[in-house]
Parts: structure tokens; sequence; C-alpha cells
């Protein structure tokens, strides 16, 4: 079918009968989840495929009343909240999205409230010391290098993983990397010195459009899944009994420049936040002070 048949139900002005049918869903879907990451595009399509399998009914024809009733199976299940939240948020996502291009009658997921979630992020930060320790004992030059740019930077893994040697640039006494990240946003990051010598060391004869880690064995870029390992036995190696991952360094990366004076807006900045509330969470997770100092306990 030619795209622009493909898309001609999304076109229809709102009130005018539309068909109703599994194959224009699924066309809805497809839209809603163009350009997100390939990742984010798994998660969501499993829990849209959750909430359809649960009501049994082509979109069109969702009540409130039936995301109510999936709402509150997920509630009697045993995922995690932060779990519930983002597939309630997703099924919300999508509707809301469907009604914006006419396919939907009604956007029926606006009057549904999201669960709280408890925070869990203090959890997830480890202490300066612990870090400090898993980079020193790396004896893997690559895995060092990428473990300190990690912290140094407090890149997403994905955004690692597609850093090449066009993305890495002399800049003063350090280095500049350049990632692009969630939502499609470009920032720039400056190193210290010792990121641009770590990083020196790898290259080789490496070009400008070949990938700064990759793997041993194909050369190829380094899946998220490998620097995902990396990132564990490092911890267990420094004596870290938890399930570390590389956003815990990014977790920590945040924390600790704010625990040593960094302004709020530069760390927003080298994160790549859209919102500076989302910087300010670490400020909460680990507070320095409290008003139970002054009491007489």
């Amino acid at each position: 079918m030619p795209r622009n048949d493909r898309n001609r139900h999304f076109r229809d002005p709102p009130g005018r009968a539309r068909p109703a049918t599994g194959h224009s869903d699924a066309q809805l879907v497809e839209i809603w989840l163009h350009g997100r990451p390939a990742h984010t595009q798994r998660a969501y399509a499993g829990d849209i495929a959750r909430f359809c399998a649960a009501t049994r009914k082509p979109l069109p024809s969702v009540t409130l009343a039936d995301l109510q009733g999936f709402a509150d199976s997920l509630d009697l299940d045993t995922l995690a909240s932060a779990s519930r939240y983002r597939i309630l948020s997703a099924v919300k996502s999508l509707l809301a999205f469907g009604h914006r291009l006419g396919y939907l009658p009604f956007d029926v997921g606006r009057a549904l409230r999201l669960p709280a979630v408890r925070s869990r992020l203090a959890e997830r930060i480890l202490p300066e010391t612990d870090v400090i320790r898993m980079l020193s004992i790396e004896p893997n030059e690559r895995n060092h290098a990428l473990l300190v740019l990690l912290y140094a930077s407090g890149v997403r893994v994905s955004e690692v993983c597609g850093l090449c040697w066009r993305d890495v640039q002399p800049n003063g006494d350090g280095v500049q990397i350049t990632v692009f990240g969630k939502g499609g946003k470009t920032r720039a990051i400056q190193m210290p010195a010792s990121i641009a010598i770590a990083l020196a060391k790898l290259r080789g004869e490496a070009g400008e459009d070949d990938h700064v880690f990759r793997s041993r064995k194909h050369g190829a870029a380094l899946k998220t899944v490998a620097v995902l390992r990396i990132v564990r036995h490092a911890a267990r190696r420094a004596g870290i009994e938890l399930a570390v991952s590389p956003h815990w360094l990014r977790h920590a990366h945040a924390s600790h420049a704010l625990d040593r004076g960094a302004p709020i807006h530069l760390v927003q900045a080298t994160l790549g936040h859209a919102s500076i509330t989302t910087t300010g969470r670490y400020l909460h997770a680990r507070p320095n002070d409290s008003s139970s100092r002054f009491l007489a306990v």
C-alpha cells in the first residue's frame, strides 16, 4: 500500500467515521513509535500490546472504564510501581496522540491519574569512594577509559556507544565530546586533560567515523549490553554487591558534582536534562543537612 494511502485515516477531521480495524490501530502505533530509540520502541510496543490484549477492543472503542479496569489489573500484578507507571504513561501517550491525529474520537486517557511512584534514586547513587575504586582497579585500558568517561561526562549508555572519533575534539588542555542524545538533542561536554590522555591511548589508526569504544572481537561499536557487563564486572571487582548499571555512573556524576559545589544549571547542561527540576532531584536524594540536627536527640 503506498505510504500516502497508509496514513489517510489519520488526516480525517474529528467526527468523521473511520474504520476501527486492528490494521488501523497497528498503523497508529507504528506512527506513534516512529523516531523513538529502539529500546524505547520495544518497551512501549510491549506495553501497548498488553493493553490491547486486556481490553480486546479496537482503540477507537476503548472507554475510560476500560482504561481504569486495566490500571486496576496492573495493581493486582507483581509489577514494580515504576513499571506500572511506565505502562500507563505509554497508553495515555498513545491515546492522546491518536486523538490529536483525529483517529480517536476522545482522549479517554486524559482523565486517568497515574500512580504515585516512590523515588529510589538515593539507592542508586554510589558513594564517591566506591566509584573511584571501580575506576582505579580496572585493569583493561579500553574498559578503564570507558568507565572514566561515563562517570566524568555523565552521558547515557546509548550516547557513549554512539560516540565516534569525529565527536572527540581538542579543546584547551582537555577534550570536547559531542553526543547526540535523548530527544534528538546534541550537546557538547568539556572533559579534563586526564580524559584526553585516556582516549588518545585508544585511537591507534582509527578513522574519524570509527567508534571510540569497539568490540575487540568484531571491531564494531560496543553494544549497550556489553557496556552493562563491563560496568557490572567493575563493580563486583570493587566489592560492590549491587546491580550497578552504566546509568548509576550518570547518577553519581550528578550527585557528586552538586556535592562539590557545581552550579545546578551546569550539571543540567552537562547531563542534557530538559528541565532543571530533573537535576534538582539529586539535591534531595542525598541531603547534606536537615532540621534533625536542631533537635535534642
